[in-house]
């Protein structure tokens, strides 16, 4: 944690025990001590504003106690933007969300867009905004601005970010009407038994957990495909864990587990579901077994298959991989996966303060590789493409005729 995060951390802690004076003051002792810069650090940290802590400072080096005598009463002066504009911070986060960047393994958020375009867009929705007020805004719900800077993942398609808001606009409408939303994808593949895991966990000093020198596949311990489904309403997570291979009958198969054992329970009147996955791996756009078994599962649920594919090369903008992946990787680091057992314990341990809780299973079905779909199953498939980027999105209807 960086000296700025153990400062905010600290104001945070004790900001409530103190009146407008204690505040003003523990403030301008922070910067004190943090050095030079520390005015600039305290400000960013704490929200009180540099001219408060400049006093403050003024007051600590008179040492007169008389210079901070009057205290305002509380509930004095001016209201806080948050209480005089109610929905104001309701209305940021809803401007912000398509434009989430950043490593999903951080729990730091990064907004793309600038502090000035935020400030014009909540003007225009009625707000008073100022730069200022949203970075600090921003600051409070733990989002940070940064500079318009991408890390490459292959060939940026020229209708990137207008796909990204065609799947945003799509899981906004299905949430308006109480339909399942999704997110899924294939966690990384990890080898199960006494190997070394990333990250560290507390234990006696000199004591670490032993492990082995190479990375081996045991055989009879073999690897586990994890695959993810994230509820994004209920901001829940099922995790299939595959000891086969990672095909799209698997991925298929890992969707109907979520829908039987958790989904059908929780959206009881649903006639369609809508999915956001990757654009290649086991549930690829390209993937013709894909379609197919997404068909047998319309045929089976009565549900119409809404699937929109995130463009080539940009998998970590799936929400799967930083609202439920990034946790379950936290919560095992430096943790040894033994046992499938204890891969099943981990990550149904994960949870987060916002309420994510995970379910998880293993799957001990094969799935062969190598199964091809002929002409006429790909025929029967009741597909709908739709008008943009029809081989990213489209909807498979149930069909009464076999497949």
């Amino acid at each position: 944690m960086s000296d700025v995060d153990a400062l905010r951390t600290r104001y945070r802690r004790i900001a409530g025990f103190l009146d407008e004076r204690g505040r003003r003051l523990f403030a301008a002792n922070e910067a004190l001590a943090f050095g030079r810069g520390g005015v600039t650090a305290v400000a960013a940290a704490t929200g009180v504003a540099r001219s408060t802590i400049n006093r403050g400072i003024a007051e600590l080096k008179a040492g007169n106690d008389e210079l901070g005598e009057r205290i305002r009463r509380r509930g004095g002066g001016r209201k806080r933007a948050v209480e005089r504009q109610p929905g104001i911070l309701a209305r940021l986060e809803r401007l912000i969300e398509g434009a989430i960047r950043g490593d999903p393994q951080s729990p730091l958020r990064w907004v793309s867009r600038s502090q000035r375009n935020i400030a014009t867009a909540l003007r225009q929705h009625g707000f008073e905004a100022s730069q200022k007020l949203v970075g600090l805004l921003l600051r409070e719900l733990d989002y940070s601005c940064q500079a318009n800077r991408k890390t490459r993942e292959g060939t940026q398609h020229p209708d990137r970010n207008a796909q990204f808001e065609y799947i945003n606009a799509k899981v906004k409408a299905a949430l308006a009407l109480g339909q399942p939303a999704i997110s899924v994808d294939t966690k990384k593949k990890e080898l199960v038994g006494d190997f070394k895991n990333g990250g560290r966990e507390l234990r006696r000093k000199g004591e670490p957990e032993p492990v082995r020198v190479h990375d081996f596949e045991i055989k009879r311990l073999g690897k586990v495909a994890p695959y993810g489904v994230y509820d994004i309403a209920a901001n829940q997570g099922w995790v299939n864990i595959g000891i086969d291979a990672d095909t799209a009958a698997f991925a298929v198969e890992s969707i109907r587990r979520w829908w039987q054992r958790l989904g059908k329970a929780r959206f009881r009147d649903a006639d369609r579901l809508l999915i956001t996955a990757d654009c290649g791996g086991s549930n690829g756009a390209r993937v013709h077994l894909w379609k197919r078994e997404l068909q047998r599962f319309a045929n089976q649920t009565g549900l119409a298959l809404t699937v929109v594919h995130f463009p080539p090369g940009t998998s970590k903008w799936n929400r799967i991989e930083h609202r439920l992946f990034a946790y379950i990787t936290q919560n095992w680091r430096g943790k040894p996966l033994l046992s499938h057992k204890v891969i099943v314990q981990l990550i149904a341990a994960t949870s987060t303060e916002k309420g994510l809780n995970v379910t998880c299973a293993i799957d001990r079905s094969r799935y062969p590789r190598g199964i091809k779909v002929s002409k006429a199953e790909l025929a029967a498939i009741n597909i709908e493409r739709h008008h943009f980027h029809g081989e990213w999105n489209y909807t498979i209807k149930p069909d009464d005729k076999p497949i």
